[in-house]
C-alpha cells in the first residue's frame, strides 16, 4: 500500500510551508500551548464532538473525547476538537430531523474550511450518525465513526423498561386508569439509568449498527453499551486507527459503494430497525453518487429474516442484551450468505474478515433463522393512489391481524386537531378504522416529525383495543411500534393524494401486495384535487427558509437538492 508523505498532508499546505501565512498558523497554534513538534509534519486530525449540555444520549462523550485524542497522540497524529451542532432527540424543536442536514453541513464545511487532513466523528442520538456520515462523506477526507453506545437496561419494580417503547406502552395505562400518577412518575425517574441512547432497536441503536456495516466504525463497537470500560477503550482505539487511514488515504467514498448498501439494508431487516434507516440511507448513498430506489428495500426485505429479538420487534430484550448476546457480528455472521462480504471497512479489512468466527452466545436473543421472529418482510414498502411515491409499514412490530385491512378514515388535519380530539368520547371511531393525520411531512410537519405513532384513542384503550391502522405522512420513532403506515409521499401539504382524504373514505391496506390505496373513484380525487389551495411555506426567513425551499421528499431521502451527489468542490484559498 502506498502511504502519504507528510508534505503530502492537506494540512502541510497550513503548517508545512515557509510564507507569511503559515508563520501566522504557527504562532496561534503556539498561542494555544502546542510546540512545532506536537504537528509538524503529522496528520491533523479534526475530532467532531456532538457533545451538549443539552444531549443526554453524549453525557460521556466529554470524557470519550479526551480518550479519542489520546489515542491519535499515540499513533503520532495532532488531534483537534471541534464541537458541531448537537440533535438532542426528544428535546429539540420541532424535530432533530429539520437539523440533520444543518449538521451534515457543519460536519462538511468544519472539514474544508480547517487544516484536517482525517476525521474522527462522535454520535448517536438518532439524526447525529446520518448526518455526520453524510458531511464526511461529501468531503471525503479519510473518517472513522465513534459510536455512542446505548444506555443500559432499565429496571422498574419487576420489569424491564425500554426507551420509547415502554413511555408509549404505559402512557396509555395511565390514561386507561390502569395505573397510577404516581406509578407513572416512578417510571419517569427510572427508564433512563445511564449515558447513551435509546436501548431499544430505535433508530440510535440502527444506525449506530447501519455505520459499522457500512464500514465507518471498528468491528463489533457499535453494540457496546456506553458505561462500558469496553467502551472507553474503543474511543483510543479509534483514535490511533485513523491516523493509519490518513497515511493510508482510506476516505469514505472508497468504503461506501453499492456493496456496503446492500449490506445496510440486509442489516436493517434482520434486525427489524427503525424506519428512519430508509431515509438515512437514501440520504447517505446520494452523497456517494449512488441511487438507493425503495424497490431494493423491497427485494431485499423479502429475502431476509428477522432475527434481532430486541424491542419493538421483540418481546424481552434490549441492546444491552444483544451485546452480551454476542452483538452485531454475531448477527452478522448468522446472514453471511445474503451479506456482499467483500465491502470494505475503515479498518483496512473486509466485512468478511470482520465477522469470521463471531459466536452467538445467547440463541434467545439472536435467533437461529429457522426460528426467526419473521420469515421476512420485517419492513415493507408500499404503493398505490394513496402513496404514488411510497409509503413504509414495519411489519415486525405490527399486529399481523391488519396486514390486509380496509377501513373506514378517521382524518386529522394535523398534529393539533389529532391532539385535540383523540381522547374525546364523542370522536367517531372504532377498532375497525383507519387513522389519517395531514401535514406530518418535511413541509408540512414541519421538518418530518415523528408524529406517525398516532396515539390511541381514548374510548378504544378503554375497550381494551391495542392497535389498529394508522396512517400519516409523517416519521415514527424507531422506538415506537404497533401497525403505522409512515412516509407517505407526496406529502400532504404539497398536494399528494393524502391531502384529499376525507372523514368516512375508505383506505385499504394489503401487505402481501404492497398496496395502500384509497377507494375513491379518480373521478372524485380530480375534483378534490381542483378545489386544493396550497398552503404557503412555514418559514420566510433564516435556515427555515432553506429547509423549506430545497427540501426532498421522503422517498429521495430528505437531503437539500444542493447537497446531494458528488461534484468538487475545491480546498480553500490560503492568503
Amino acid at each position: 500500500m502506498t502511504r502519504k508523505k507528510p508534505e503530502d498532508l492537506r494540512s502541510h499546505r497550513w503548517f508545512g510551508v515557509n510564507d507569511l501565512r503559515s508563520f501566522g498558523h504557527r504562532s496561534r497554534t503556539a498561542q494555544m500551548g502546542y510546540d512545532r513538534s506536537d504537528y509538524a509534519g503529522k496528520p491533523v486530525i479534526a475530532v467532531i464532538n456532538t457533545w451538549s449540555d443539552i444531549n443526554h444520549c453524549h453525557t460521556h462523550f466529554k470524557q470519550r473525547v479526551e480518550e479519542v485524542k489520546r489515542g491519535v497522540w499515540q499513533a503520532g497524529g495532532f488531534p483537534l476538537e471541534m464541537p458541531a451542532m448537537a440533535l438532542a432527540e426528544t428535546m429539540q424543536k420541532p424535530t432533530t430531523m429539520m437539523y440533520r442536514n444543518f449538521l451534515a453541513m457543519e460536519t462538511e464545511e468544519l472539514l474544508r474550511s480547517y487544516p484536517a487532513d482525517g476525521a474522527v466523528v462522535m454520535g448517536g442520538c438518532d439524526k447525529t450518525t446520518p448526518a455526520l456520515i453524510m458531511g464526511a462523506t461529501s468531503m471525503n477526507l479519510p473518517t472513522i465513526y465513534l459510536p455512542a453506545g446505548p444506555m443500559l437496561n432499565a429496571h422498574w419494580r419487576d420489569q424491564t423498561l425500554g426507551s420509547g417503547s415502554d413511555t408509549w406502552k404505559y402512557w396509555d395505562e395511565l390514561r386507561a386508569g390502569r395505573i397510577t400518577q404516581g406509578d407513572w412518575n416512578d417510571i419517569e425517574d427510572t427508564i433512563a439509568r445511564s449515558p447513551g441512547t435509546c436501548m431499544t432497536m430505535g433508530t440510535a441503536a440502527t444506525m449506530m449498527s447501519l455505520a459499522e456495516v457500512l464500514g465507518f466504525c471498528l468491528p463489533g463497537y457499535s453494540s457496546i453499551p456506553a458505561p462500558d470500560s469496553n467502551h472507553a477503550r474503543l474511543a483510543t482505539l479509534t483514535g490511533k486507527r485513523i491516523v493509519d487511514m490518513v497515511w493510508e488515504d482510506l476516505k469514505p467514498r472508497d468504503i461506501l459503494d453499492a456493496r456496503a448498501m446492500h449490506n445496510a439494508i440486509v442489516t436493517l431487516m434482520a434486525m427489524g430497525g427503525s424506519t428512519n434507516a430508509i431515509i438515512h440511507l437514501v440520504a447517505i448513498a446520494g452523497r456517494a453518487g449512488l441511487a438507493l430506489p425503495l424497490e431494493q428495500y423491497t427485494e431485499i426485505s423479502a429475502k431476509v429474516p428477522v432475527i434481532a429479538n430486541v424491542r419493538p420487534s421483540g418481546k424481552t430484550y434490549l441492546m444491552e442484551d444483544f451485546f452480551y448476546a454476542g452483538g452485531l457480528r454475531a448477527l452478522l455472521n448468522e446472514l453471511r450468505d445474503l451479506l456482499d462480504l467483500s465491502a470494505k471497512t475503515v479498518n483496512g479489512r473486509t466485512l468478511g474478515e470482520n465477522i469470521a468466527g463471531a459466536k452467538v452466545w445467547n440463541p434467545d436473543v439472536i435467533l437461529p433463522r429457522d426460528k426467526a421472529l419473521k420469515a421476512s418482510g420485517g419492513i415493507v414498502m408500499l404503493r398505490g393512489n394513496l402513496a404514488p411515491d411510497g409509503a413504509v409499514i414495519k411489519t415486525s412490530a405490527a399486529d399481523p391481524k391488519l396486514m390486509q385491512h380496509t377501513g373506514r378514515a378517521v382524518v386529522f388535519e394535523d398534529y393539533n386537531d389529532m391532539a385535540a380530539r383523540i381522547d374525546g368520547d364523542d370522536l367517531d371511531v372504532d377498532a375497525s378504522c383507519v387513522l389519517v393525520l395531514k401535514n406530518a411531512g418535511p413541509l408540512g410537519g414541519p421538518g418530518f416529525p415523528e408524529w406517525g405513532m398516532l396515539p390511541m384513542p381514548k374510548k378504544l384503550i378503554k375497550q381494551g383495543v391495542k392497535d389498529m391502522v394508522r396512517l400519516s405522512d409523517g416519521r415514527m420513532s424507531g422506538t415506537s411500534y404497533g401497525t403505522c403506515i409512515l412516509h407517505v409521499a407526496p406529502e400532504a401539504y404539497v398536494g399528494g393524494p393524502l391531502a384529499f382524504v376525507q372523514n368516512g373514505d375508505l383506505i385499504e391496506l394489503n401487505v402481501e401486495k404492497k398496496e395502500l390505496n384509497l377507494k375513491v373513484s379518480e373521478a372524485e380525487l380530480a375534483r378534490r384535487r381542483a378545489a386544493w389551495v396550497r398552503p404557503p411555506l412555514k418559514y420566510e426567513r433564516g435556515y427555515g427558509a432553506i429547509f423549506s425551499r430545497h427540501i426532498k421528499q421522503a422517498n429521495e431521502g430528505c437531503d437539500f437538492d444542493f447537497l446531494e451527489g458528488t461534484a468538487p468542490i475545491p480546498d480553500p484559498e490560503i492568503h
